[in-house]
């Protein structure tokens, strides 16, 4: 049951790690072949680090976009308010007026 994934498994593994199985058998040199390779590697795992590192932080940028989103929001409706409604915004709007600022 085990035998076909297994098979693939190394299979797979082989075509990518093994400089004699890979497209990289084509290249004559062996040192070539090695430095490509390592190349790739290094690369590979540049790239799992800065996603795992993402992966990480990923609920503070969520946060952080909120909050940005937020700020937008606000100053939209704000504008939008003070647009249309500009006497919202006069001292004493809003409350019961003694007369002293009329």
């Amino acid at each position: 049951m085990f035998t076909p994934v297994k098979t693939f498994v190394v299979q797979a593994w082989n075509f990518v790690f093994d400089h004699n199985v890979s497209p990289l058998r084509n290249i004559p040199d062996v040192a070539v072949r090695h430095y490509i390779l390592q190349v790739l590697g290094l690369m590979w795992a540049v790239s799992f680090s800065i996603a795992i590192g993402s992966y990480t932080f990923l609920a503070y940028s969520i946060l952080g976009h909120s909050v940005l989103i937020a700020a937008a929001a606000i100053t939209t409706a704000t504008y939008t308010v003070a647009a249309k409604q500009p006497k919202l915004f006069m001292r004493g709007a809003g409350r019961a007026s003694g007369g002293e600022h009329d």
